[in-house]
Parts: structure tokens; C-alpha cells; sequence
């Protein structure tokens, strides 16, 4: 899809770039023309009246920019785990107990720089010598609609090093802003991940070597705060994103934005008559953080609203991949 360069000032976020002030010709003419004069306007005055002055920002780039669906359109599922991890401080920590049955405790873990768990167990959990295999399975629910999750499998290894012990006491003290006694810190020596995108979903494999060497998501620590104030503020967009880039055959009744990351964003869609949908719709280039993402999302508001209202054909392809979602009980 090709975007225009002009990106409307939403309820969102004011723009950080200069605005230009445009004048809007009678109704009778498709374009309005564009002075100099620069000013701040107001999150899409237009809608109200449509004889009213356009002011909007304006975004220069050297070459358009094509919204496209791609296998390469969502993170992988390494960067996937990555990113609950850093985001969650509680998990399910499993081993086998003297007497060979697996038990399941609740722990509290923070992670390294290679997104190792770091655990701070109590010191009668005695069941852990039995066996060093463990599995820690950790959960991260996103709008309250889905709930990705990622299972590590390793060992269960007491770090000997003084300097190694006081590199993860350092860490433990600055996600929960506690000491810590440093006889009682673990780490799960990873071995491989499964990573599991919801609730009734199949997982995927991730190697020890693929889950250091990925990145978590560079939106992680704002991902929610955008999602939010998105669903609040701007659902006629989000509305109008299922009309404009999603290739439907039905009538959306509700949409909420799920989650977004660096590549673009999910939606859940429902329609009483065909069920319940997860789209997944790209942003026209990566983004590296929280302005960026916003800006995407505003260049493509306004490029759907013109689509709306005629002033430009819909040049590009729909996205076509939705996923039905089981309703939770």
C-alpha cells in the first residue's frame, strides 16, 4: 500500500514534526491546497466540518512506503519469548520431588542481558535436589484478550562465582528494589523454549541459541499504555482499519487493538453471526519506539481516512490472513 507523507495529529499524539496549515476548497473539489503558513491544529477538525480549514502535519520522505503482509510482518517466536520475560516478574517453576512426582511452585525471577531466570528460592524448597531438570513457564495477558506464553526448560544451577553472584544480585535488586540474600539465588541454565502465542494454541520451538541471540521488542516497557489509550480514544480507527486494510466479507460489530510491537499491531474483530478474529495488520515500516509507533499509526489513520472518503483509490492489497478464535469460558 502506498502511504501519503501527510500524518493527521490524532487525540494520540500531537506531531513532533512541523504542520503545514491547509485550505479546504469547496466540497465540490476532491484536494485542498496547500500555503506555508505553519501552525498546531487540533485532532481531526475536519470530521466536524468539512468547510472548515484542514490543518495537519506533514512528514517528508525520500521514497512512498508500501503497507505489505509478509511471513516477516510479526516478530519471531525467540523475540516473542524474549519480550514476556523481560515483561513478567512471576512464573510456575517445576521439578520432580523426592518421590518422582512433578510439582509446580510460584516464583518470583528477573532475567540477564541473555534473558537467563533468575530465581530467589526459599531455602527449604529441599524437593529441588532430587533432580536439576525444571521447566519455568511464564504468562503475559495482553488487553485481557490474549494471553501469550513461553515454557524454558533447563537446569536448575547455583551460581558459584562471587563475581557472577554479584552481577545477579545487582539484577534482582533492580527489578524488585529488594536485597537479597545471595545463598538463595538460582538461574535455569536454558535449553530450549516452547513458545505458545495463546490459550488452545499450538507452540513452537525455540532453540537456546536462537532465544540469547533474540531481542526483546524494543516497544515492550509502553506496548500496553499505547493499546490502551488507542481502545480509548481512537476505536473509529480502529473501526476503520477493518474496513480499509483488512479484506472482510462481514460486518464488524466490535474491534480492539491486542497488542503492538516494532512490525505493526494486532486486532480482535468479532461479528455476532461469524465469530470472533484475530488480524494482524503491519505498520509500513519498523519502528524503534513509542513516537515512532504512534506516527505509524497516525499517517495510517489519515491514509484510511482518505480511502473513506474518496479522495484516494485503494491502491494496495487488503490483508487476507485471519485467524478464528475460540471463545474463552
Amino acid at each position: 500500500m502506498v502511504l501519503q507523507t501527510q500524518s493527521l495529529t490524532t487525540h494520540l499524539l500531537p506531531s513532533v514534526l512541523p504542520t503545514a496549515h491547509f485550505s479546504r476548497p469547496p466540497l465540490s473539489l476532491s484536494k485542498p491546497t496547500i500555503t506555508t503558513q505553519f501552525n498546531i491544529s487540533k485532532p481531526y477538525p475536519f470530521r466536524k466540518s468539512l468547510v472548515q480549514p484542514l490543518k495537519c502535519s506533514v512528514s517528508v520522505v525520500s521514497e512512498p512506503t508500501q503497507l505489505k503482509s509478509t511471513s516477516n510482518d510479526k516478530p519471531f517466536p525467540a523475540e516473542v519469548s524474549r519480550t514476556i520475560m523481560e515483561l513478567s516478574s512471576v512464573a510456575t517453576l517445576s521439578t520432580l520431588t523426592q518421590d518422582g512426582w512433578p510439582l509446580g511452585i510460584g516464583v518470583r525471577f528477573a532475567v540477564d542481558s541473555d534473558g537467563t531466570p533468575v530465581l530467589c528460592l526459599n531455602v527449604s524448597n529441599r524437593q529441588f535436589s532430587i533432580d536439576r531438570r525444571s521447566s519455568l513457564h511464564v504468562q503475559l495477558e495482553q488487553c485481557g484478550l490474549r494471553t501469550p506464553q513461553c515454557t524454558i526448560q533447563g537446569n536448575l544451577d547455583k551460581p558459584g562465582d562471587r563475581m557472577v553472584l554479584n552481577k545477579l544480585h545487582s539484577i534482582w535488586k533492580k527489578k524488585f528494589e529488594e536485597e537479597v540474600d545471595e545463598d538463595l539465588i538460582y538461574v535455569v541454565a536454558v535449553e530450549r523454549v516452547l513458545q505458545i502465542e495463546d490459550f488452545k494454541e499450538d507452540g513452537i520451538w525455540v532453540t537456546s541459541s536462537d532465544y540469547r541471540m533474540a531481542n526483546p521488542d524494543p516497544l515492550r516497557d509502553f506496548a500496553e499504555k499505547i493499546v490502551n489509550e488507542i481502545n480509548i480514544h481512537n476505536i473509529e480507527d480502529i473501526h476503520r482499519f477493518c474496513n480499509i486494510y483488512v479484506d472482510l466479507d462481514f460486518q464488524v460489530t466490535e474491534a480492539k487493538m491486542v497488542w503492538v510491537d516494532r512490525l505493526g499491531f494486532d486486532m480482535r474483530l468479532s461479528c455476532p453471526q461469524n465469530g470472533i478474529f484475530e488480524v494482524r495488520i503491519p505498520f509500513p515500516r519498523e519502528v524503534m519506539d513509542e513516537k515512532g509507533a504512534k506516527s505509524s499509526f497516525n499517517c495510517m489513520s489519515q491514509r484510511a481516512w482518505e480511502v473513506e472518503k474518496n479522495y484516494h483509490a485503494p491502491d494496495f492489497k487488503k490483508v487476507k490472513q485471519l485467524k478464528k478464535i475460540a471463545c474463552r469460558v
